[in-house]
């Protein structure tokens, strides 16, 4: 279970949202510039989230995007299932179209339990726990280096 280039940009996106003030709507192009990733690619990504109904989308001069919950209600499966699709859980670690225990790959077996525990920590794992990770100082939000971290706090 590799984490698409577009989980990983919503992951990000909204960790960073959630560090922003709850009521104050971010603009995609602030957010791409403040993570380092394409503006346009971003703003597609931000609209599917919206459309999952994990965001308000704000149009204008004073629009942009906002968390539609608090980010203790929200869960990285949930957004991963938003971005990676209902398959993402079920699909083979080696890629064969048929893998159940009936029908197995040879990684089967070994590969059930281990995916077991990625998915309950996946579920357990909330935006506000990611979020305060980050706020903390102890962990990054995106490839840029750490004073420029001080510039996205801000």
């Amino acid at each position: 279970m590799i984490l698409s280039r577009t989980s990983q940009y919503a992951v990000q996106a909204l960790i960073y949202m959630a560090t922003q003030p709850s009521n104050a709507p971010a603009l995609n192009k602030d957010i791409a510039a403040k993570l380092g990733v394409p503006a346009p690619y971003l703003a597609k990504i931000l609209q599917s989230l919206a459309k999952g109904n994990l965001l308000f989308s704000f149009r204008g001069r004073l629009g942009g995007f906002c968390l539609r919950e608090d980010g203790n209600k929200i869960t990285l499966m949930q957004i991963l299932l938003l971005t990676e699709g209902p398959a993402f859980t079920q699909s083979c670690l080696l890629g064969l179209k048929k893998c159940s225990d009936e029908d197995a790959c040879p990684l089967h077996f070994r590969w059930v339990p281990v995916k077991k525990k990625i998915i309950d920590m996946l579920q357990d794992t909330t935006l506000e726990k990611l979020a305060k990770a980050v706020e903390s100082g102890k962990y990054r939000l995106a490839d840029v280096p750490g004073q420029l971290f001080e510039q996205i706090k801000t």
